[in-house]
């Protein structure tokens, strides 16, 4: 949290904080966006969803992205995103079919999704300059 503090007193920062994580850092995103109230972008790739308990207090916009192929972490979303609406997160989810988890991966040839990965970009750039703008 000190981190964000920091970076808000940048002379080059609008004020306006948010974060990307993959795949654990993915889990951190969600979780930073539970415990920072002033968070205004919180983006997830392929991370674990954060206790349902604790959707409410996300005040963020959330942008999560995963591989369709990915079972495990795939799991929790249905929960994670009944949680998102009931708690009125502004929120997009995205699931891309035939990709693994990792798939923005480039150093990583079986799992990474060229297309997945530049559709995935394109998204979490248009989101931030949205939500930080």
């Amino acid at each position: 949290m000190k981190a964000l503090d920091f970076l808000k007193t940048r002379p080059d920062s609008t004020g306006k904080l948010g974060c990307v994580g993959f795949c654990w850092g993915g889990a951190m995103a969600n979780q930073l966006a539970v415990h920072d109230q002033e968070l205004k972008a919180a983006i997830a790739f392929y991370g674990r969803q954060p206790d349902a308990a604790d959707v409410p207090k996300i005040k963020s916009a959330v942008q999560l992205h995963y591989g369709g192929l990915d079972e495990h972490i795939n799991a929790g979303i249905p929960a994670y995103e009944e949680a998102l609406k009931k708690a009125g997160v502004p929120y997009e989810i995205y699931v891309y079919e035939g990709a693994q988890h990792a798939f923005n991966n480039d150093t990583a040839p079986t799992r990474y999704n060229e297309a997945a990965a530049r559709l995935a970009w394109e998204r979490t750039i248009t989101f931030l300059k949205t939500k930080l703008t």
